[in-house]
């Protein structure tokens, strides 16, 4: 009978060096808006889908796209330091998607 052991001593030994600097941490915040836009966006296609879209569903998603897309630009538009750390947006889908 094969035992299976757990690795979590190996997995969190150097756990005190994985914390984050403060570049890190500073392009988390400018990344902040980004997702919770992209969170409205969904918000709004998901209230979309509850019944026949109509007009103030389409300004509802309307909107939270502009406010992705503006999100994303002042990401584009942030410090190179802050996009170094940032993945330059890289991991988010399309606004149209």
């Amino acid at each position: 009978m094969d035992h299976i052991v757990t690795v979590q001593d190996a997995v969190t030994a150097f756990a005190d060096f994985i914390e984050p600097t403060a570049q890190e941490l500073n392009a988390i915040e400018w990344e902040i808006p980004v997702i919770l836009a992209d969170v409205d966006l969904l918000d709004a296609r998901i209230k979309a889908m509850d019944h026949v879209p109509n007009e103030v569903d389409a300004q509802r998603i309307r909107r939270a796209r502009r406010k992705l897309l503006t999100a994303r630009r002042d990401l584009a538009n942030a410090p190179d330091s802050v996009r170094r750390h940032a993945g330059h947006g890289s991991f988010l889908p399309e606004v149209g998607a």
